[in-house]
């Protein structure tokens, strides 16, 4: 029997580049965004992380953060449609609101 040879990085980078590899994560899946959410980050399906990063930008261009605790996130209109109402929420709370409007 011929002595086996560890796989050299190479090779397997090309047989890498030879497939045709779809992200398999789930949270990489494009979901459909609410009209309450489109009206931020657009009417296009987008992943997870798309569309936080795309509300983090929306925060950050009108100045949404509380300046004090910048942990608190102070909502505008169209903010509150997305947050159930709410004046103020955490970032962390956040995330929970998001997934309600991502489907």
């Amino acid at each position: 029997m011929p002595p086996s040879t560890p796989e050299k990085p190479e090779d397997r980078a090309n047989a890498a580049e030879g497939t045709a590899q779809e992200p398999t994560s789930a949270f990489l899946k494009p979901l459909q965004p609410s009209q309450e959410l489109a009206a931020i980050v657009g009417s296009a399906p987008l992943p997870r992380p798309e569309a936080v990063s795309k509300i983090w930008e929306y925060i950050k261009t009108h100045k949404l953060q509380n300046p004090q605790n910048k942990r608190e996130i102070m909502a505008d209109e169209k903010l509150q449609a997305v947050f159930g109402g709410k004046n103020k929420v955490s970032m962390f709370e956040m995330n929970k609101y998001l997934a309600q409007h991502l489907k």
